[in-house]
């Protein structure tokens, strides 16, 4: 069916419906990967949805696949998807309620359309959502997420549903299978991307926090979202860190939300890496994500109460323990700072040592840090080969690596939140990445890894040449450690905060916590800067360098 919304564009949808002749609800999935699959998507039981009593409608979003309009990625998808809830409720086989859901790219439309407020709509499910198409999407901690988004963009917005066909398309498939090439030198796609995904440029250019971001921004539209959330997340999601904002950020407007993290990444559900298994609970399927849509729709949508107890607020699988808890709330009451210090190469609890030390970590463009899984979608993500809780110690035995190791613990310690490395860093003039990752020591040895993160610094202000005028540039920004603009003082350590990601794991007795600090993360991140360089990493002393880590008191 064609549906129209307000500028006359019509987007095809397939209806899925109830045998019975009377009126139901409808649920709505939109999305830009194509209807003609699974109804439900890949997580979710598109005709058990039917089969209990909902209308489910799957619609090609605007210029995609059979859908009348141009796409580009983010901007409409607000208003059609309103304009779409609008034309079902109307529908004579509807009760005139709608529920959305969807995964990625299909949750943030979800969030983007609650946010319009259609008239119908009661509630909404966002899975791996993020809260932005900027920070979190396109680019962390400054740098840009080269191995997602050259790859989603050529391999799934590209290759199919785009209406390429012939040479065009021979010259996607190309790219596509010379991945790897195109990830160490990323400018050799241009030409292509120029002609066939000119949206591609414009998030290259446009820096996180720039207005053109704010035009689809579920983050900035909290307040709007006016319904009942359910939000579904992994521990090694690439958009856990938005989809954990999602859910503060409608939470403090007095909405009903909830939330549940699993041990998945983006594409790997059933809680099985291929060097860790979490177990039969882990599996989304046996987690029931489809009843978890049901339980959430029947009492939004039909005002059916949940069979037993209210379900919970916030519900964690906490890694290490390997099993699933419930908490209140997010951030999870009843955790404490506990700060260990970077002190030679250990991780040591108290004060920060009172020696100094540093070390130096030489960064080669053209044999950088190789990404080892972590929270990222790459080619292969369906395998979980290159995702998820990796073994580090072939990437720890580099020179480039920095390791800093606790002592084997005597207790088991519960970690639970927001993980943050402060670091002091002298980077190169050429400017520098700064990434740190959070790793689970095993007694044997294995490096389990648990989060990672990145900071990017700017090149360093050029030296004014004597007899010069001065430079005009932004000086409001230049903290006692910075220069002008916010880049580094030239040859001066400076503080740099890594997020390293969210967490919900036990560290067992016997184990150790382990840091990584590296300048680079490569695929996963582009290369910066592109030439050799030479960054300082300070420790102890004035300098006291230090891991944060939200410890649940209780255990």
């Amino acid at each position: 069916m064609k549906i129209p919304v307000r500028d006359g564009v019509l987007l095809s949808a397939d209806l899925y419906r109830p045998d019975t002749a009377g009126e139901v609800p409808v649920l709505i999935r939109r999305t830009p990967y194509g209807k003609a699959g699974s109804p439900g998507g890949a997580s979710v039981d598109g005709l058990r949805l039917v089969r209990s009593g909902y209308a489910l409608l799957v619609q090609d979003v605007r210029g995609r696949f059979v859908s009348g309009g141009t796409f580009e990625p983010y901007w409409n998808e607000a208003r059609d998807g309103a304009d779409t809830v609008a034309w079902a409720v109307r529908q004579p086989w509807c009760d005139g309620s709608a529920g959305l859901f969807g995964r990625s790219y299909e949750g943030m439309a979800a969030l983007l359309a609650a946010a319009e407020r259609p008239p119908g709509l009661r509630a909404v499910a966002p899975h791996v959502a993020g809260s932005g198409f900027d920070e979190g999407w396109t680019r962390q901690g400054g740098a840009l997420q080269l191995g997602f988004l050259l790859y989603w963009v050529l391999y799934d917005l590209l290759l199919d549903g785009a209406g390429l066909s012939g040479p065009e398309l021979a010259e996607v498939a190309g790219a596509v299978n010379r991945i790897d090439e195109l990830y160490r030198d990323p400018d050799a796609a241009a030409d292509l991307l120029d002609r066939l995904a000119p949206y591609y440029r414009e998030w290259l250019v446009h820096p996180t926090g720039h207005p053109y971001w704010k035009r689809a921004a579920p983050r900035d539209a909290y307040a709007e979202i006016d319904i009942p959330v359910l939000n579904l997340t992994g521990w090694y999601d690439i958009f856990l860190a938005g989809a954990l904002e999602n859910y503060r950020g409608i939470r403090e407007q007095g909405v009903e939300t909830r939330l549940v993290v699993g041990p998945w990444s983006h594409c790997v559900t059933g809680g099985t890496f291929p060097q860790r298994r979490y177990g039969l609970a882990a599996d989304e399927q046996r987690l029931d994500v489809t009843g978890l849509h049901l339980d959430h729709f029947d009492r939004h949508l039909r005002g059916r109460p949940a069979a037993g107890p209210a379900p919970e607020r916030v519900r964690l699988f906490l890694t290490g323990a390997d099993e699933w808890r419930s908490f209140p709330d997010w951030p999870v009451p009843g955790t404490e700072a506990y700060v260990l210090h970077l002190g030679g190469r250990r991780l040591v609890a108290g004060p920060a040592p009172e020696a100094p030390g540093s070390d130096v970590i030489r960064h080669d463009p053209a044999d950088p840090v190789p990404t080892a899984g972590g929270a990222t979608a790459l080619p292969g993500q369906f395998t979980g080969g290159d995702c998820g809780p990796l073994d580090q110690r072939e990437v720890e035995r580099r020179d480039d690596v920095l390791c800093f190791t606790g002592a084997p613990l005597t207790a088991p310690l519960t970690v639970v939140g927001d993980t943050v490395l402060t670091v002091y860093v002298t980077p190169d003039a050429a400017g520098a990445d700064v990434t740190g990752k959070l790793v689970d020591v095993w007694p044997d040895g294995r490096a389990e890894l648990l989060c990672d993160g990145i900071q990017r610094l700017a090149p360093q202000p050029v030296a004014p040449v004597p007899g010069a005028a001065p430079d005009p540039g932004p000086k409001a920004d230049a903290g006692p450690d910075q220069g002008a603009g916010g880049a580094p003082a030239p040859g001066r350590p400076t503080e740099v905060t890594v997020r390293l990601g969210a967490i919900g794991h036990v560290f067992r007795t016997g184990h150790r916590v382990r840091l990584e600090v590296a300048a680079g993360n490569t695929p996963r991140f582009d290369v910066h800067p592109r030439v050799v360089a030479r960054h300082t990493v300070h420790h102890g002393g004035a300098h006291p360098s230090h891991l944060l880590l939200p410890r649940l008191a209780d255990g």
